[in-house]
């Protein structure tokens, strides 16, 4: 009999527990009446985005999943993993008080990569959408008007087709929900349950696909003609970034390709990041796998979402602190005050 490596055990519970503790979060925040853009919401968002996030480093250095499989060779518990993607792209999208183009950026490229492993895994034969940035040297002879029509009336159909797809999956689902909550549940039914929520998502990631090209052009027209003043000291916000973790150089070489703007990591650069970082013990040690949230980071997290909520709708008194912390800071130069040994 095979045994059992305690450590790896325990890194599929913590994994679990990420991942399930970040679904309650989502299906919360999916099913709430309260606005998206409300400071309790919004700091439920990112609570939830930074575990999947976890959880998604933590299913990339098990090397969980393999281009080389097919879905069948997947084990159910696993199968859940493949939506960490669409998850976190779904959940991107809902941010306030950061810059809409970097968010509708990292959301397109979640959705792509979780359409891209849909469709290695055979979930899907749909193209995955590419960039038009990638194609700029590619010059292309105008449509006809005929050829327009054929797109428009193709562009349609497969709109319709998903329509009627999402409300058959959208039925299904409800139906082994209720299944899924009865006690003893075999297999074959939390497979069918996934694989119906896989197929749903793939319906959303390419409507939310079509709705970011169409919202691309509206957020380029608005940036060259808005003449509304800005003011002169805004707080600088840590700017978005997705998290995709590699296995290895030469995966990471291939990615790196597909996405030339997006930080990869091996794993052993990633172990190091964690550990000069404190998340993760040192090589040798014998150190409990650390908690993942704190009140304190919560509280933080609340309090800097409330101070970009101030500054995003430009609160007088908020502006006001600014301006104040701008100009003590240009009457009391860093280090002025550090009279020791100076003569």
């Amino acid at each position: 009999m095979a045994q059992i490596n305690p450590a790896q055990s325990s890194n599929d519970e913590s994994l679990k527990n990420i991942f399930d503790e970040a679904m309650e979060l989502y299906n919360s925040l999916e099913n709430g009446k309260e606005a998206t853009n409300s400071d309790p919401v919004q700091m439920s968002l990112r609570t939830a985005i930074t575990k999947f996030e976890k959880a998604t480093n933590l299913v990339s250095m098990s090397e969980m999943f393999s281009r080389n499989e097919s879905i069948d060779e997947i084990p159910t518990e696993s199968m859940q993993y493949l939506l960490l993607p669409a998850l976190l792209g779904t959940l991107t999208l809902k941010l306030c008080g950061k810059n809409r183009k970097d968010v509708i950026d990292v959301a397109e490229i979640y959705f792509k990569d979780f359409l891209t492993r849909c469709k290695d895994y055979g979930l899907t034969d749909l193209e995955v959408p590419q960039n038009n940035s990638n194609n700029q040297n590619i010059i292309s002879r105008p449509q006809s008007e005929q050829e327009k029509i054929v797109s428009m009336v193709q562009t349609r159909e497969a709109k319709i087709k998903r329509y009627k797809e999402a409300k058959e999956l959208k039925e299904k689902l409800a139906n082994l929900s209720k299944a899924m909550s009865l006690p003893n549940v075999d297999d074959e039914t939390k497979r069918e349950y996934t694989t119906t929520m896989l197929l749903s998502f793939i319906n959303q990631a390419f409507d939310e696909l079509s709705s970011i090209e169409q919202e691309k052009p509206i957020l380029e027209y608005m940036a060259k003609h808005s003449g509304e003043p800005k003011p002169k000291h805004r707080e600088q916000t840590t700017p978005l970034k997705p998290v995709i973790i590699t296995r290895d150089a030469v995966q990471k070489a291939v990615f790196g390709a597909g996405y030339p703007s997006l930080p990869t990591l091996t794993i052993e650069e990633f172990y190091d990041k964690r550990v000069r970082e404190g998340t993760f013990p040192a090589a040798g040690t014998n150190i409990p796998h650390a908690k993942i949230e704190n009140a304190e980071a919560d509280a933080d997290e609340a309090d800097k979402v409330k101070k970009e909520r101030l500054i995003e709708e430009d609160d007088p008194e908020e502006l006001a602190r600014q301006r104040n912390m701008d100009e003590y800071k240009d009457d009391h130069r860093r280090g002025w005050g550090n009279r020791h040994n100076r003569s």
